[in-house]
């Protein structure tokens, strides 16, 4: 896969898990990353692991708020030099249950945070630099945006609309910028913990691969992704799922 010698990258929702290692598969390659989460001391052990300040930089806050947006974005392009690559990779699900129980108030959270934030984010690194240099966004939905998915619906709805949100922004910002997005199923993290927490076997058992998603599975697909290799890729969503969607119901 190509490097990215040369190129800086930003990725949010990455002190831990599914950010982290997309953050750690482009500093492999030879990128300069500001990483973003919502506690500090997470975020610098992080940037420790990822190479300390020479390679990483971490910019503390909420996704939600416009200025913390404005203040990643700026500190890629003041640290480093420019903003090539861009990771949205900050998702919340709060709430579990039926749709028809959903609280609406959770809802907008949940919509505000995945949806608006990632839009936000966008538009902050177009105005800032990726209009006039060009650049690779990808944005992490999931398998749960593609089908039904019982217990975290709204979670789903949310990650539905980033997909479409992705074929949207790909027309609207070629030729200059190329927009993609991953759709993980169940990977091993914390925040995924719920679905698999003590029935792993039971878990792993409905990917033909025969095991739940790493990381690390995430974060390679997220290089080629944003890489000059996929340079005629986009608009597209890459289903990350061990094969379960191939399998059908059943």
């Amino acid at each position: 896969m190509g490097s990215f010698e040369g190129r800086t990258a930003l990725v949010t929702g990455a002190s831990r898990g599914i950010g982290l290692a997309i953050a750690r598969s482009l500093v492999d390659r030879g990128a300069r990353v500001v990483v973003t989460a919502r506690k500090a001391d997470a975020l610098a052990e992080a940037v420790s692991a990822l190479g300390g300040p020479e390679v990483a930089v971490g910019v503390a806050g909420n996704a939600g708020d416009a200025e913390h947006r404005a203040e990643a974005v700026r500190t890629a392009v003041d640290t480093f030099g420019s903003l090539d690559l861009l990771v949205g990779n900050v998702g919340i699900n709060p709430v579990y249950g039926p749709m028809v129980e959903l609280s609406l108030d959770s809802f907008r959270k949940i919509l505000d945070t995945n949806v608006v934030s990632t839009l936000g984010l966008v538009q902050e690194a177009w105005r800032a630099w990726m209009a006039e240099h060009g650049g690779s966004v990808l944005v992490v939905a999931s398998v749960a945006g593609l089908k039904a998915s019982p217990l975290i619906g709204g979670y789903g709805v949310s990650k539905a609309a980033l997909v479409n949100l992705v074929t949207q922004l790909a027309v609207e910002l070629g030729p200059t910028v190329r927009v993609n997005a991953v759709a993980p199923a169940v990977v091993r993290t914390r925040f995924a913990g719920a679905l698999y927490e003590g029935r792993e076997a039971e878990a792993a058992a409905q990917y033909p691969v025969g095991r739940l998603g790493e990381p690390a599975d995430v974060g390679e697909a997220a290089a080629y992704l944003l890489g000059d290799g996929a340079g005629w890729v986009t608009g597209q969503t890459l289903v990350l799922d061990g094969g379960a969607l191939a399998r059908g119901p059943g």
